[in-house]
């Protein structure tokens, strides 16, 4: 991806791989299957706060397997190289069947409308058409997200060399302004994108929107402006 690869943060900690590893990674290329893996086929990059504290913002690279109509999942990167950190997952499941989970469970997962609508959920290297046809199958859709290593972001640092801790419950931005624009910015320069040009292609989509539960829960602490066709579904109720 020329001009849009993003390295990771930082570097595990640990020595170098020696001759044994060397060998093994060549056997294991020659003789062993990565079946799991060679559906994961799907790229796109986006941003996660976490839910309990969304002052950590964190750039998330989804490497997505479709499943099928209703069900995706995903293994999260801190970038889109060789070289990038394994961070965490996310499920991502269609309206129907986000409507079929009990109350208790719907907590876990946040809304995709305004990830789609805002242009900050891309998918680098799909011609726009194509893109843009990814992007209509995720709109009204849920993802539930856990990070279990925070390697800090791009523009300020500021990870763990090793994944510390308990998992992190993760969660989307629903208006302007939530996320960092240093975080925004600090992409859009190292891959070469232009947001508001995506925005602006996407902006019919908005017509296709439902109300989704769980727009407004980070808005009392990040505030932001609301975005067309975002829309929680407690206030589309009143």
């Amino acid at each position: 991806m020329p001009g849009q690869n993003r390295p990771s943060p930082l570097s595990p900690e640990g020595d170098r791989k020696g001759l044994w590893l060397s060998a093994l990674e060549h056997g294991a290329a020659v003789l062993q299957s990565a079946a799991p893996l060679k559906k994961f086929d799907v790229y796109v990059s986006g941003f996660h706060p976490a839910k309990d504290d969304p002052s950590m913002q964190m750039e998330a690279h989804h490497y997505c397997q479709v499943v099928n109509d209703d069900f995706i999942q995903a293994v999260l990167f801190d970038g889109n190289t060789a070289e990038a950190n394994l961070i965490g997952v996310e499920y991502i499941i269609s309206e129907a069947l986000f409507a079929t989970l009990p109350d208790d469970e719907k907590a876990y997962w946040h809304p995709h409308n305004y990830e789609v609508l805002s242009g900050s959920l891309v998918a680098p290297g799909l011609p726009a058409a194509a893109e843009k046809a990814l992007m209509k199958r995720l709109l009204n859709s849920y993802g539930k997200t856990w990070h279990a290593w925070h390697t800090g972001r791009h523009d300020i640092g500021g990870g763990h060399t090793l994944p510390l801790g308990e998992p992190l419950l993760m969660w989307s931005f629903n208006r302007d302004g939530e996320c960092d624009p240093s975080l925004e910015g600090d992409r859009e320069e190292a891959m070469g994108l232009d947001t508001a040009a995506t925005r602006e292609q996407r902006a019919d989509l908005a017509e296709l929107a439902h109300p989704q539960a769980g727009v407004d829960l980070l808005k009392d602490q990040l505030g932001g402006t609301p975005l067309p066709g975002v829309v929680d579904v407690n206030d589309a109720h009143r």
